[in-house]
């Protein structure tokens, strides 16, 4: 799997598991792929859609929910995985942790979806879809 996290999360966050995935996936902040500058959504949205075969890790809902953001997002076949409200100010280790929790659904998604929008959630043990 390919994941890319946005400027909404930790260039640290994304070094960490890294690490911790190294030799299975491909973990990146988006800072590190294509630099420092402000890049417009719909600009890295595209470009990930042309290589193939990106995820995205995000605590920017307004991809997932907003037209047309939602609809390029979709038409450049990611699949993404957003931040529940309730999550996205917790501190970096115990969003870590929540994202370890659900890893293996995670993968799960990634591995059978060309497509699709879910919520990373504070409790429970599954993602759920955003429509």
């Amino acid at each position: 799997m390919k994941l890319l996290l946005d400027n909404n999360l930790s260039p640290r966050m994304a070094k960490s598991l890294a690490a911790l995935f190294d030799g299975e996936h491909e973990i990146i902040h988006i800072r590190e792929k294509f630099g420092t500058g402000s890049l417009p959504d719909a600009e890295w949205i595209e470009r990930l859609g042309k290589e193939g075969g990106w995820c995205v890790l995000s605590a920017d809902r307004r991809i997932a929910t907003k037209k047309p953001s939602r609809e390029l997002f979709l038409r450049a076949r990611l699949v993404g995985f957003f931040l529940a409200p309730s999550l996205q100010e917790a501190p970096i280790p115990k969003l870590v942790a929540r994202i370890l929790v659900l890893w293996p659904q995670i993968e799960i998604q990634a591995g059978i979806v060309t497509a699709g929008c879910f919520e990373v959630t504070i409790t429970g043990a599954k993602l759920r879809q955003l429509s």
